[in-house]
């Protein structure tokens, strides 16, 4: 395989591993492709209230589990005097557990969680929920009319059906209308029953498994809410919610899932009056942020193993060091292609990153200060006969006494932005400063106006990119399109055609 092709192979498995991370990123993780996007999390919080009975209190919560159309991001619990707490699972269940020796009075208890809401997706088989059905005895003659409107019911919706689910749809619809008769009458019998509660009894008298889902309605700023109720029957393959108001399958789109099946959703010993109400508020994040919160859940290697572990001061020093290989590909594009020449191969990177610091006219104004004042210096230099690293060394040094002599006197002047001079490496515009009075000896004075005019051109085409937001953006929250950069360099590396500057310098040949 020839060197050429190793080329376009390798750069073509760096590309593809780079956009392929993120690509990955983006659509399984959650980051942003673009800066500015922002998510609404969902506050929720649990108040557990009762009066206690002047004694030992325990009280028990169902917490919510994890689910495919919502997602846990983080959760606090609250609990004033209550030093005995902690999380238990009994009955596939969940519940958090609150214990003291002695309460008296209204007792309150709080559980606060921040959920997402994440795309569509079917809901996740409950933990082995039975499938036995309790059929409501009714056999007695006072409850012989009961009875009958019960198979009057089912009848009806077993004519009108297809499948369990149309059946079930057909059901909950006449259950959910007032003006049923057949539904007063079952009402009117069981009068401290809810829909639901009769929607069960139904359904268990048609032999259909079931359970209640508890849960709430996810909308903004909703104060002291009590748990919401929906259905979920076993069609002979699948578990299917439906809404029992109007008998539609399936979750509603802004309904958070607290408690599916189980029995109840608190237990308090040792007091009374118990109950539980939720409050709801919306808050929009940075998608970012929130990607970071879910992946710390999770513990993705891509997100753990990454800039994002690292402390905040590191992270903002490499948010910097991220954007020099995006200035070194302008620099080889601008040189291999338009055939820019500059003082030193990557020097305007540099000047581009001091540039980031110390914006854009200042540092123009303040490098092209020192280059002119230092290559005076240099020529003063060059009539004394020193040694090369003696005169380096000097030039060195003189850089850094302009440096600090123009920072006193623009603090002086009341000029403020002159005092980031010393975001400049003073190091390479040493080494710039004698490369150009070489060039100037060697050459003529014009090739160092060319070579300094292009090496502030590049920089500042460099800076210009390097400081467009969605650059930065993919920089940091994609460093993996490094990757896919460095093999669009890689290809680049291998043109060997015409540079648009050497098409004007033959453009007598081709006349």
């Amino acid at each position: 395989m020839s060197p050429r092709i190793q080329v376009y192979v390798l750069a073509g498995l760096l590309i593809f591993i780079g956009a392929g991370l993120t690509i990955y990123k983006n659509t399984e993780l959650g980051f942003p492709l673009f800066p500015g996007e922002y998510r609404t999390v969902w506050t929720i919080e649990a108040k557990v209230e009762f009066i206690a009975d002047d004694g030992p209190v325990k009280a028990a919560l169902t917490l919510p589990r994890a689910q495919q159309n919502m997602e846990i991001l983080d959760e606090t619990f609250s609990s004033s005097g209550y030093g005995g707490f902690n999380t238990v699972q009994a009955d596939n269940e969940y519940r958090a557990v609150w214990a003291r020796r002695s309460a008296s009075g209204t007792q309150s208890l709080f559980y606060q969680l921040d959920v997402i809401q994440t795309p569509e997706a079917a809901l996740k088989p409950p933990l082995n929920l039975s499938l036995k059905v309790q059929k409501p005895l009714l056999d007695a003659r006072e409850q012989e009319a009961v009875r009958l409107a019960i198979e009057s019911l089912i009848k009806h919706a077993h004519d009108r059906s297809s499948d369990t689910k149309s059946f079930t749809t057909q059901l909950l619809t006449a259950l959910a209308d007032k003006h049923n008769q057949d539904r007063n009458l079952i009402f009117n019998y069981y009068k401290a029953s809810s829909l639901v509660d009769i929607d069960l009894l139904v359904l268990a008298a048609a032999e259909i498994p079931a359970h209640r889902i508890r849960g709430l309605y996810l909308e903004d700023d909703r104060r002291r809410l009590p748990p919401e109720d929906l259905l979920e029957i076993y069609d002979g393959e699948h578990w299917v919610a439906f809404e029992p108001t109007n008998g539609l399958p399936g979750i509603p789109k802004n309904f958070f899932i607290w408690q599916r099946g189980g029995k109840s959703l608190l237990d308090v010993e040792g007091g009374s009056d118990s109950r539980v109400t939720f409050s709801v508020i919306a808050n929009d994040i940075p998608a970012r942020d929130v990607a970071l919160l879910s992946t710390n859940q999770q513990k993705e290697a891509l997100v753990d193993f990454s800039i994002y572990s690292l402390p905040i001061e590191q992270q903002s020093i490499f948010k910097l060091i991220l954007l020099v290989p995006v200035g070194a590909l302008v620099v080889v594009l601008l040189r291999v292609f338009v055939g820019l020449r500059t003082s030193g191969t990557f020097m305007p990177v540099l000047l581009a990153i001091a540039f980031i610091e110390t914006h854009l006219l200042t540092g123009l104004s303040i490098f092209v200060l020192i280059l002119v004042l230092g290559l005076w210096i240099r020529f003063y230099l060059s009539r004394l006969n020193l040694l090369l690293v003696a005169r380096i060394a000097a030039v060195v040094v003189a850089v850094v006494i302009l440096m600090g002599a123009i920072s006193v006197i623009s603090y002086k002047l009341g000029i403020q932005q002159a005092l980031t001079i010393t975001f400049f490496p003073m190091i390479i515009i040493a080494w710039t400063i004698e490369r150009m009075s070489i060039v100037w000896e060697e050459d003529s004075p014009f090739e160092v106006f060319i070579q300094s005019g292009g090496s502030l051109l590049v920089a500042v085409i460099a800076w210009w990119v390097m400081t467009n937001r969605y650059i930065e953006h993919w920089t940091f929250n994609f460093p993996e399109l490094l990757l896919a950069l460095l093999g669009i360099i890689l290809i680049v590396g291998n043109y060997t055609g015409y540079r648009l500057s050497e098409l004007a310098r033959f453009r007598q040949l081709i006349r």
